[in-house]
């Protein structure tokens, strides 16, 4: 059944129903012992080892991969239940976090091949951690994330008790928006490269990925500086919010882009040559020296 992608779906589906529920439920018992923020984050943490748990149950840590993009739509909704304010600075927000969310939560879903099937990343780190692994899984891979995605979406927490626009407030729209679409662009260029007929040794080089060698890396780290950039709009004395942005940016510089690179250099004949000849994520042409 593990090979079933279907049953795969309705699974991980119940976990994450199952997860809100007890999200929710740790919120409510918290609120009367911390303060508002802290109750939701430690609902938060508390979800996440809901789901580490389950992966842990089904033998796949792949199981915690939609929290990323799930934990943010979650916690958006349950705080527009809660402020109840409605203006058009907090629709753009709404707006630069559904549509990144959605496309995000698309992509994995696209990509989901069944509960027998795990991140690269995963099994290399289970390789490398042996008998540690379980705990490598629980902080690295589920509450290391969490942590980070939580003071990324801080600002839009903050935003949304009293929402407000202005100039700034759409360049940071605006900037979500690219961001999005930037990925966007880069996971469908990417998915019909690998449907493509092609050398399985050879690199991807066609679109966005021709010039950034990660412009969907690039589209996520742009994407929490724009809802930065609109909380930090209207509330210019909570410059101190902007950590989740740089913490997120120092995640993908020191982590994800390292370990990306090393995998390709192992099994991409070509991609010395091909990073040579890119950028490592703006997607502009590479002026030869």
């Amino acid at each position: 059944m593990k090979k079933n992608r279907t049953f795969g779906f309705a699974i991980i589906a119940i976990i994450y129903v199952l997860a809100v529920l007890l999200g929710l439920f740790v919120f409510r018992w918290m609120e009367t012992y911390v303060t508002f923020y802290l109750a939701i984050f430690i609902a938060d943490v508390i979800a996440t080892l809901f789901v580490y748990l389950t992966g842990v149950f089904v033998k796949n840590t792949s199981v915690y991969d939609p929290y990323w993009s799930v934990q943010p739509l979650v916690i958006v909704l349950f705080i527009l239940t809660r402020f109840q304010v409605w203006n058009l600075g907090i629709l753009m927000m709404l707006i630069a976090l559904f549509y990144w969310g959605i496309r995000l939560t698309a992509n994995w879903a696209y990509t989901f091949d069944s509960l027998e099937s795990q991140d690269w990343r995963y099994d290399m780190l289970k390789e490398k951690s042996g008998k540690l692994y379980p705990v490598v899984s629980l902080l690295g891979i589920n509450l290391f994330p969490t942590v980070i995605v939580f003071l990324a979406v801080l600002p839009a927490i903050v935003f949304f008790e009293k929402g407000g626009s202005n100039f700034f407030t759409f360049v940071g729209f605006a900037l979500c928006l690219l961001a999005a679409s930037l990925q966007l662009f880069a996971d469908i260029q990417m998915q019909r490269y690998r449907k493509s007929p092609h050398d399985k040794s050879e690199i991807i080089n066609v679109g966005l990925w021709k010039y950034s060698r990660h412009p969907n890396y690039l589209g996520e780290i742009l994407m929490w500086w724009g809802v930065f950039i609109m909380m930090f709009s209207v509330n210019p004395n909570l410059w101190i919010y902007g950590i989740g942005a740089l913490l997120n940016t120092a995640m993908f510089f020191f982590i994800s882009i390292p370990m990306a690179e090393k995998r390709l250099a192992n099994y991409k004949a070509n991609f010395d040559n091909y990073k040579k000849n890119t950028r490592m994520l703006l997607p502009l042409k590479k002026t030869s020296k």
